[in-house]
């Protein structure tokens, strides 16, 4: 079997039980797991992701904290999510909104431009608006 290449890139702002139920459903899926910390909000995507020609930004002005917890997902196939999904609906993981892909225009962003993006779709997407 050859190796996947598959990443999650997980944002928490703190610690809690259901972080347990994720790593849980990735482990058993044989996916990496990268936990990102409020430290890397100026981070780029690409960088944390470990892409190939992506650098760590040393010179980023400092991003502010995001609030919410975050899943950024690189490498998969569109059976693979679905088996993630439906494996973290089957674990009673408490859903977490703001999900996203790596994608060759987002790599370049930082975790919080990424962040700004998704919340603002997300708040399309349900017809809410909050001030997070």
């Amino acid at each position: 079997m050859a190796a996947r290449k598959e990443l999650v890139l997980y944002y928490t702002p703190e610690k809690s039980d259901a972080d347990r139920l994720l790593k849980g459903v990735l482990v058993r899926m044989g996916v990496r797991i990268r936990n990102l910390t409020p430290e890397q909000t100026d981070e780029k995507i690409g960088a944390l992701a470990g892409l190939a020609g992506c650098e760590e930004q040393t010179d980023a002005p400092e991003a502010p904290a995001i609030s919410e917890k975050m899943l950024i997902l690189h490498g998969f196939s569109q059976q693979r999510l679905q088996e993630l999904l439906a494996g973290l609906r089957k674990a009673k993981v408490p859903p977490i909104p703001l999900k996203a892909m790596v994608t060759e225009h987002n790599a370049d962003w930082t975790l919080y431009e990424l962040y700004q993006e998704i919340r603002k779709e997300h708040e399309m997407m349900t017809g809410q608006k909050e001030s997070k």
